[in-house]
């Protein structure tokens, strides 16, 4: 046989129809994907998705690696830390059944609650002789690697489930939202060196504003790792609600709040916290609005409202917009700068809603990690 003369041209010529090769080039890949093309897709989303469970997997272990070695260099232990926290990190919480909706709201506080204190219990079995400041500070670290550990749990179980099953649908949903998933663990994995260090994280800036304010004023504690501070302006009272600084902690505002309505007539709430930007938006944006501006499980906004509800008191907002990495992470200078800024829309909001002799509570809402009062 002559392959000399074998002409490329005439072997893939789109001229000729019945040319059978043409046919076999064309229908083959059609076949291939009618029958497999779930299969293929699915081994080409498993590879990304792979590449996400990966790095959460060295997130979690990484959030438990740092956790140990700073309980180990931090806190004098009498016993090995590590067998009560690899016990603490797979606690799991069962909020209440709200079949019937009534009084849902305070059993799911007491559920959270009783997390919360068995937790510090916890953390002061490793240690007695730990200082509040460090206890909190520790119980924030426990958190995310808890956070963590649980987030890669879960969506290495929706992966397996799909692969398991050869299912390409029921791998779509895990496709959709690992995004972002990624960026919040991703945030919580870089939030573990500043609060290890006990450094100011962007979800401060509320109680930072307020916290400025109460400087070189009487502080109190009247509620749970909660500071009430009393002064005026322009003839108006104002009573100042932060969570307690320097710990890790966001206090109980409402507790405080409850208090301070027991036994002052309030005109006003006004509440400042930060809250995530949409994309667009630029970071450390100021926007003002109504309602009660406070993120968490909604048990805090819950009590707030209603304690405004029953005395007929408005509620206002100041909220500082910002990422999630940012609301987690150290605070960036942009996000710090807007502190001066706030001040004055707080002047500027009491000026404008209340009259002189008037009272209003003024509440910084967040996480106070590294910011005094």
């Amino acid at each position: 046989m002559n392959f000399t003369n074998f002409d490329l041209d005439q072997l893939f010529s789109m001229g000729d129809d019945s040319n059978p090769l043409i046919m076999l080039i064309w229908i083959l890949p059609i076949i291939l994907f009618v029958f497999y093309g779930q299969q293929i897709q699915l081994l080409v989303t498993s590879r990304e998705i792979k590449k996400g469970i990966k790095k959460l997997d060295g997130f979690r272990t990484k959030s438990r690696t740092e956790l140990i070695n700073y309980i180990k260099d931090n806190l004098k232990t009498s016993d090995d830390p590590l067998k009560k926290i690899d016990k603490f990190l797979d606690y799991f919480t069962i909020m209440p059944v709200d079949m019937d909706p009534n009084g849902i709201v305070d059993k799911v506080r007491h559920t959270v609650r009783s997390r919360e204190d068995y937790t510090r219990e916890h953390i002061k079995s490793l240690s007695p002789q730990i200082s509040e400041t460090e206890l909190d500070r520790v119980q924030t670290l426990l958190e995310i690697a808890s956070s963590l550990q649980l987030i890669y749990k879960i969506t290495n179980h929706m992966f397996l489930t799909a692969k398991k099953q050869n299912n390409y649908p029921l791998i779509l949903p895990l496709q959709m939202i690992l995004p972002f998933i990624m960026e919040q663990a991703e945030a919580m994995s870089e939030a573990v060196p500043v609060f290890k260090a006990g450094q100011p994280v962007g979800d401060g800036i509320g109680p930072m504003v307020v916290g400025k304010m109460m400087l070189e004023l009487s502080k109190e504690t009247v509620t749970f790792q909660t500071s009430l501070a009393k002064t005026s302006f322009e003839n108006r009272n104002l009573f100042l609600i932060k969570a307690q600084g320097p710990g890790s902690t966001v206090g109980r505002p409402a507790d405080a709040l409850m208090m301070v309505a027991s036994e002052n007539k309030l005109d006003g709430i006004i509440m400042i916290d930060a809250a995530l930007k949409m994309e667009g938006e630029d970071s450390a944006s100021i926007a003002q609005g109504f309602g009660a501006a406070i993120g968490g499980i909604g048990t805090e906004r819950f009590q707030i409202e209603a304690i405004a509800t029953s005395k007929n008191i408005p509620v206002f907002s100041i909220v500082i917009k910002q990422s999630v990495m940012e609301a987690i992470t150290l605070m960036t200078k942009e996000i710090a700068d807007t502190a001066d800024d706030v001040r004055l829309r707080i002047h500027e909001m009491i000026r404008e809603n209340t009259a002189p002799g008037n009272s209003v509570a003024i509440i910084g809402v967040g996480n106070t990690a590294g910011v005094l009062q």
